[in-house]
């Protein structure tokens, strides 16, 4: 029996991730998605609830355990790896929708943007490396 490509996916909750799971759901892949949110009841994909994971990025602990949580269900699902897309990022706003700027942001905001954009898709990346090299990866044609 043939093993089922998954699809490790960041910041699926919305926008441009729930269209990314619609896209490789339905070319059959598995989609395990990872959101800060818990799992809407109301998404369509199948195995939704079993295939999500609650992360939150800016938290290094979190990234660990849910790499570990992603290793046991690519091990229990009888699935290889085909693909990460770290989708998820931060851009937080000042008031009135105001953009950041280096003088006035604090470094704690600047150290979770980081944290969030930066080193949370690195630590996913180091963390899944072998499942990545054995599911080979793949590139997909996006229309």
């Amino acid at each position: 029996m043939s093993k089922q490509k998954t699809l490790v996916l960041t910041g699926a909750s919305r926008g441009i991730g729930h269209a990314t799971v619609k896209r490789f759901s339905a070319e059959k892949w598995r989609v395990i998605t990872c959101s800060r949110q818990a799992f809407a009841e109301d998404c369509p994909w199948p195995a939704g609830a079993e295939d999500h994971i609650q992360v939150d990025l800016a938290n290094p602990e979190n990234i660990d355990k849910a790499v570990c949580e992603i290793r046991q269900r690519l091990k229990n699902g009888n699935s290889i790896l085909g693909a990460l897309v770290n989708n998820a990022g931060i851009s937080p706003k000042g008031e009135e929708g105001a953009r950041l700027n280096s003088l006035d942001t604090t470094l704690d905001d600047w150290h979770q943007v980081f944290q969030v954009n930066f080193f949370a898709p690195i630590m996913l990346a180091r963390g899944l490396v072998k499942e990545s090299e054995e599911g080979k990866g793949e590139r997909v044609k996006v229309n």
